[in-house]
């Protein structure tokens, strides 16, 4: 299981909001560390249920390494406004536009990185104009659907969302999920992730969680598509994953002619299991792009 990520900035990196062509969007942003060379820009996309904060043990190492990092929350996740009961506002089309005036509003061209499913909704952003990006980084993400087990829970929130206050969607949850194993001195910070754990998923809108919900048990397979788009790919996933097995993102990779990183120890966050190899890995490849270019 992941960890929880820490909600407060890392140092040099703060919580801001991002005016955009299509409305305000909360963000996390950090710049390059002081004295480093300026080597680029990334827009970071969280996954189904995350947010910006999934990316904070990230932007450290990234800052060094000479890369600006944008996390963004999306719209109607956590503290990006949305409408809370119109499920047309999700639709993955409009996500996209989104991203693109993301890009446009920190800086175009930059490099995109998305996580799950937000890794779908970057690659609809790239299918519909690669020309504010650089590079696209795929994370524990998928050519289609999700695995059918993956389904089958989105499937309960969804049915849950349906009858159910946001509130007690997470009391269910919570009496659900088997207890930590943990010693007594981590209780307190435990309890504390609970804490904004609960903010977060309280902060998102139920239509976007039924909406985004559906396009991950729906999602066709996109990579014919993508591979005839002229930018670098690189593909990340964890060793372990259980939401699209790692073979099916091994041969994802083939088809795109995309870089390939498996990281060891790592299941479906790699970004809060080995945030350092992950920092590494993204540095790698951006580095590589400007080398080539």
């Amino acid at each position: 299981m992941s960890r929880p990520p820490s909600f407060t900035p890392p140092p040099g990196a703060r919580a801001r909001s991002l005016r955009t062509s299509r409305g305000e969007f909360a963000v996390v942003d950090a710049p390059v560390a002081e004295g480093v060379q300026a080597r680029g820009t990334a827009l970071l996309l969280p996954g189904f249920t995350g947010s910006k904060e999934d990316f904070n043990p990230l932007h450290v190492p990234l800052a060094a390494r000479g890369y600006r990092t944008v996390a963004v929350d999306g719209r109607g996740q956590y503290e990006s406004d949305g409408p809370a009961d119109d499920e047309s506002a999700y639709a993955q089309d409009e996500l996209a536009k989104d991203v693109l005036a993301q890009a446009a509003a920190i800086g175009a061209p930059v490099h995109l990185v998305g996580h799950s499913l937000g890794g779908q909704i970057a690659r609809a952003a790239v299918l519909l104009d690669p020309t504010p990006f650089r590079s696209l980084t795929l994370m524990s993400s998928g050519p289609g659907q999700i695995s059918g087990s993956q389904q089958q829970r989105v499937k309960l929130l969804r049915d849950a969302l349906a009858v159910m206050s946001m509130a007690e969607v997470w009391d269910a949850i919570q009496a659900m999920e088997p207890p930590e194993e943990t010693d007594t001195g981590e209780l307190d910070e435990g309890l504390d992730d609970r804490d904004d754990l609960r903010r977060r998923w309280l902060g998102n809108k139920p239509a976007q969680l039924i909406a985004t919900g559906r396009q991950l048990c729906t999602e066709p397979d996109r990579v014919g598509e993508l591979a005839a788009v002229p930018l670098p790919f690189h593909v990340l996933s964890g060793a372990h994953d259980d939401t699209w097995p790692v073979p099916l993102l091994d041969d994802m990779a083939v088809r795109l002619h995309a870089h390939r990183t498996v990281v060891a120890g790592a299941e479906h966050s790699p970004n809060t299991d080995r945030p350092l190899e992950t920092a590494r890995a993204f540095a790698d490849f951006w580095d590589s792009t400007l080398d080539e270019g």
